[in-house]
């Protein structure tokens, strides 16, 4: 007997991982809810992220990965590579990039840059992520 609740989720991330990327074509499986429901959510965060698909795919993609790439930097002080995005992508980074300087605390950056060093691992001056 199949496991309608793990068929179910997989049909769901297949829809999301199809609806997340920007060049899949709406596609839209009968008689599969989960696989719709997926593409649509994924679609609809590809979309908060990166713009609407109507006005074009960026140069380089926003992820969450991403996100929390800026997050950090903002958390720790450090410039970051802005290269690539376009305006509707800057405005969420900012965002995320914002709420990072918010909690910046200069003593856990010294803490990390000295971490790092202790590990053979040096930082320049022009780091960009």
């Amino acid at each position: 007997m199949r496991n309608f609740f793990n068929s179910a989720r997989e049909d769901y991330l297949q829809g999301y991982s199809k609806g997340f990327n920007p060049y899949s074509k709406n596609i839209i499986k009968k008689n599969n809810e989960s696989f719709n429901f997926g593409f649509l959510s994924g679609r609809q965060d590809y979309e908060s992220m990166n713009g609407p698909i109507i006005d074009g795919i960026p140069q380089r993609i926003v992820s969450e990965k991403v996100l929390e790439d800026f997050l950090l930097a903002g958390l720790l002080g450090l410039s970051v590579d802005t290269e690539g995005y376009n305006p509707f992508q800057l405005n969420v980074l900012a965002k995320w990039y914002q709420s990072g300087t918010e909690k910046y605390e200069p003593a856990e950056s010294d803490y990390l840059s000295n971490l790092l060093e202790d590990n053979g691992i040096v930082m320049n001056e022009n780091f960009y992520m």
